[in-house]
């Protein structure tokens, strides 16, 4: 996730402070991806040091306003036209798991599946819910910023689930198919090589 980017676009709307930038970074993804203030202003500062955003005054209340700069709209714009990379994909600890389960002594790793699978057919019945609220409230009234980006938020969400759900019943099927054969085994460490006549002999005397 790119916070750094998340707060530009934030910026780019006008002058923002650290907590507001918060608040209004949570609204806008419905708070899937909480932030916590250090974090905010760590990442302001970065962008500070890179010279994409610049500190200009004080509100009422006396807390320091940041504001983007040219080179921080450019940034934003490049972020914009530019394709997220899948080439290097995140680390997923559901996939690191199963991988990790195969074969590994006392654990069953249909269990393990089953155990998974409920929790993410409950995420999606959630996410769902919460989807239909979001649908209602814009049909019901005008058609906020905020909500219409939860909206796009809560549907991948509903997809990703849907995805992960029929990964994990592909995973079952695989291994029902593998239990007639052996189980795979890890191959075994190669020989050490041979120790040359000389040192033969002489491990003798």
């Amino acid at each position: 996730m790119s916070i750094r980017h998340g707060l530009l676009a934030l910026l780019e709307r006008g002058p923002r402070y650290g907590s507001q930038l918060r608040t209004e970074f949570e609204s806008r993804t419905g708070s899937t991806w909480p932030l916590n203030v250090g974090q905010v202003y760590t990442t302001l500062s970065r962008l500070e040091r890179d010279g994409m955003v610049a500190q200009d005054g004080e509100d009422g209340a006396g807390h320091p306003l940041y504001v983007i700069t040219d080179a921080g709209r450019a940034e934003l714009r490049t972020w914009f036209e530019r394709p997220v990379d899948r080439t290097s994909p995140a680390r997923d600890e559901l996939a690191i798991k199963l991988a990790m389960a195969v074969g590994a002594p006392g654990v069953d790793i249909r269990a393990v599946i089953q155990a998974q699978r409920h929790h993410t057919v409950k995420a999606m019945q959630d996410y769902t819910r919460l989807k239909a609220q979001a649908v209602s409230a814009l049909e019901g009234g005008a058609q906020r910023r905020d909500d219409v980006a939860w909206l796009l938020v809560l549907e991948q969400l509903i997809f990703q689930t849907e995805a992960e759900a029929r990964w994990l019943d592909h995973c079952e099927a695989r291994l029902i198919r593998l239990s007639a054969t052996a189980a795979p085994q890890d191959p075994p460490p190669p020989e050490a090589p041979a120790a040359p006549p000389a040192v033969r002999a002489a491990r003798r005397r």
